[in-house]
C-alpha cells in the first residue's frame, strides 16, 4: 500500500484514489482506525489532504477513500458552499497542518443544487438560512444554464469546477501555495450508488 503520509500533492492524490478503489471493489484496508494509530496521532495531527465536501450523510469522507485517524482534515457545508469559516479551515489545513492537497468533494443528486435549479425555474427560494445556501449555489445553476446544461448532475459537476476556481480565486494563502507547487486543489465528482469519484477539475497538479 502507498505511504500513509505522502508530502507531494501527486502523492496525496493517488493515495485517496487508490483508496476510493478499494472502497469500490469492498475491499477496505481501515489504515490508520487502531489503537497505536489513536496513541500516536493525539499529540498532533498532520493530515495529507483537506477535504471540502457537502454535508450529505452518504459523503462520509474516510469512508469513501478508505482513510483513517488524522488522514484527512474535513470541512463540509450543504452543498459545499464556502464563507469565510470555510476558506480560513482549508487555509488552515494547508498552512499551518501542510497538508499538500485539497478536494472539493460534490455528488450526484445534491439537495443543494436541485433547490437551487428549482428554485431558478420557480423563481421561490426556500426559505430560512436554507435560502442563503441556495443563493449560494445559484450562480452555478445560471452559468450552466448559459451553457446549455439542464440536468442537476450536470449543474453539480459545474458548481465543483466553479467552487474550484472560487477557492484558489479569493485565498491568496491558498493561491501562493498552489503556485509555488506545495499544494494542489481537485475537484471530484461522486456517484453515489456505485462510490465512485470522477475529476471535473484541478488546479496544480503534477505528475
Amino acid at each position: 500500500m502507498a505511504d500513509l503520509s505522502p508530502s507531494s500533492p501527486a502523492h496525496a492524490y493517488t493515495v485517496l484514489l487508490e483508496g476510493n478503489s478499494r472502497f469500490v471493489r469492498g475491499e477496505r484496508l481501515h489504515p490508520n482506525q487502531d489503537a497505536d494509530r489513536r496513541a500516536k496521532s493525539a499529540p498532533g495531527q498532520r493530515p495529507f489532504a483537506v477535504l471540502f465536501g457537502c454535508s450529505d450523510s452518504r459523503l462520509a469522507a474516510e469512508i469513501i477513500f478508505d482513510r483513517g485517524l488524522g488522514d484527512l482534515f474535513v470541512v463540509r457545508t450543504a452543498g459545499h458552499v464556502a464563507g469565510a469559516e470555510v476558506l480560513g479551515s482549508i487555509e488552515y489545513g494547508v498552512t499551518v497542518l501542510g497538508a499538500p492537497l485539497v478536494v472539493v468533494l460534490g455528488h450526484d443528486s445534491c439537495g443543494a443544487v436541485t433547490a437551487a435549479s428549482d428554485a431558478e425555474r420557480g423563481g421561490v427560494a426556500p426559505p430560512g438560512y436554507i435560502g442563503d445556501v441556495v443563493e449560494r449555489v445559484m450562480p452555478s445553476v445560471l452559468a450552466g444554464r448559459s451553457q446549455g446544461l439542464t440536468e442537476v448532475d450536470d449543474f453539480v459537476d459545474e458548481h465543483i469546477r466553479r467552487t474550484v476556481a472560487a477557492l484558489v480565486g479569493r485565498s491568496v494563502l491558498l493561491a501562493d501555495e498552489v503556485s509555488a507547487g506545495r499544494c494542489a486543489v481537485v475537484g471530484l465528482s461522486y456517484r453515489l450508488a456505485e462510490g465512485t469519484v470522477t475529476c471535473v477539475a484541478q488546479r496544480g497538479l503534477t505528475a
